[in-house]
């Protein structure tokens, strides 16, 4: 059955002048549901000149603007699928993705005009600067766009996942797969057209593109599309009232507690502050809670949603770190389970799962088995039926026949007052197996030492669950995607 594609040109319809974009790259300017549709109509009709068609793909390279959010409904118009690339990849891992996807156009922002003179020659695409006459020129185009069916299972994005070896997968995002997800997100989170969010994390990232900015195009709710995470302009933000949903990453967080500005900050007017993309430390839910600021955990992956889970408002403090309960189009199983606090494999199944990845046939099948997503992740579930994500299932670290989960440890370990970062890894032992290593980046001045910091987890944590070896270091290795790189971590202090 075809499905509806072109959502802004059904918000245009629906609410032509209430706000859709607010540009804070251009003095806050705010945009129009009409003046959105009738831009990224403008900006198909180029592509469309450019021969792109239903099922082509169209690349992008660029920090977040309005004209990447553009390109994406473009898309949506033409039938034709979007690559946002990330821009902190090298010039040869950038060079796999695109040769991966063939598009037909790659456009790409000013900036990283250097890493596209490194790749033209070699790939056989139309290269479009966003700052260049010829994209200006879309401003003069009009009439009307080629008539297109889609199917629910028509692809629409190809986002990378977030790989720490080798070239990153590209899970392919449906148009079916992204209603889902909004229409998830808009009945159990209570999204509503008066709602406005802080778009500040990276639209080639799902949570970026679909923790809210989708989901609000989808109920009419507006966005705040940010260059990049600045605190500053986050707190002013924040402040003013100007958003009331914000999405971050733990690093995000720690840097806005970290903050001078952090204390005096009205958060009160937030509907929802909601952190993902890694394990968030323990301090940081006690320094939100401290101040009476509401503050969750989320749960996602390019694979399926972003949007998984939500932790009611009854038991955020006492439930602080779990992610709570599936949403309302969302299976969820642990393998394994036989009882409340069984730790296994967390298992998706719902429309909002990616179509698999790209041409990667087998990977698909191991991942998508029987409809259900095998997500990698370890998770628990309590009485209650409240999940708790636990780590990593190639990161649990065995020693003596317990299990230890190391963001369990990390968590711990983050709250002394001298530990900035911290992974911790585990390392062969030849009486236990494996014994975790804490590797610490310290605060400025400081130099934790290990006896120091085995007495602070000494009563929160079991004995063997405590680090054994400690090394600091002057910052943890990350990938691509921004997260911690226990890979590069275990090659380089994993020896015994």
């Amino acid at each position: 059955m075809p499905i509806v594609h072109d959502w802004l040109a059904r918000r245009a319809l629906l609410a032509p002048e209430r706000t859709a974009l607010v540009d804070s790259l251009r003095g806050g300017r705010r945009i129009s549901w009409s003046e959105w549709n009738a831009s990224a109509h403008r900006t198909a009709l180029l592509l469309r000149d450019l021969g792109v068609g239903p099922g082509d793909r169209v690349s992008v390279l660029a920090f977040n603007g309005v004209e990447t959010l553009d390109l994406v409904f473009a898309c949506a118009k033409l039938g034709a699928v979007l690559q946002p690339l990330n821009w902190r990849l090298g010039v040869e891992e950038l060079h796999g993705l695109l040769s991966d996807a063939a598009p037909s156009v790659v456009c790409f922002g000013p900036e990283f005009r250097s890493q596209v003179d490194a790749l033209r020659s070699r790939l056989p695409a139309q290269w479009v600067s966003l700052a260049d006459p010829l994209f200006a020129s879309r401003d003069d185009l009009s009439g009307a766009l080629p008539s297109v069916e889609l199917e629910a299972d028509a692809p629409w994005v190809l986002c990378s996942t977030g790989g720490s070896t080798g070239l990153p997968k590209s899970a392919v995002l449906t148009h079916g797969s992204l209603t889902a997800n909004a229409v998830n997100t808009v009945v159990s989170w209570g999204l509503t057209q008066d709602d406005v969010a802080l778009v500040n994390a990276p639209l080639f990232h799902t949570g970026g593109l679909n923790v809210f900015a989708l989901p609000l195009v989808y109920v009419g709710g507006a966005s705040v599309v940010c260059r990049a995470f600045d605190v500053a302009q986050t707190f002013d933000l924040i402040d003013s009232g100007s958003v009331n949903l914000v999405f971050g990453v733990p690093t995000m967080f720690i840097e806005m507690q970290r903050h001078p500005r952090f204390d005096s900050v009205d958060f009160s007017r937030l509907k929802l502050l909601i952190s993902g993309g890694a394990p968030c430390p323990a301090p940081v839910f006690e320094r939100f809670f401290a101040r009476g600021i509401p503050f969750r955990t989320g749960y996602g992956l390019t694979e399926g949603g972003p949007n998984n889970f939500f932790l009611p408002d009854a038991v955020m403090r006492s439930h602080a770190g779990f992610v709570g309960v599936p949403l309302f189009n969302i299976e969820a199983r642990i393998d394994g389970e036989q009882r409340p606090g069984d730790v296994g494999e967390l298992l998706l199944r719902g429309p909002h799962l990616c179509a698999g990845y790209w041409r990667r046939p087998e990977e698909t099948a191991r991942t998508f088995e029987e409809g259900w997503l095998h997500t990698g992740d370890l998770a628990s579930r309590d009485a209650q039926g409240f999940f708790r994500i636990e780590g990593r299932k190639k990161d649990l670290i065995i020693s003596g026949g317990e299990n230890i989960h190391p963001s369990e440890v990390e968590s711990v370990l983050a709250g002394h007052p001298d530990v900035a970062e911290v992974s911790v890894i585990g390392v062969p032992d030849p009486k236990w197996g494996e014994v975790p290593r804490a590797l610490v980046v310290p605060r400025p001045g400081a130099a934790p030492t290990l006896e120091a910091l085995v007495a602070f987890c000494s009563d929160r944590l079991a004995r063997y669950k405590l680090p054994r070896t400690l090394r600091l270091l002057d910052a943890l290795p990350r990938t691509p995607a921004g997260k911690v790189d226990r890979r590069a971590l275990t090659r380089l202090h994993g020896e015994g």
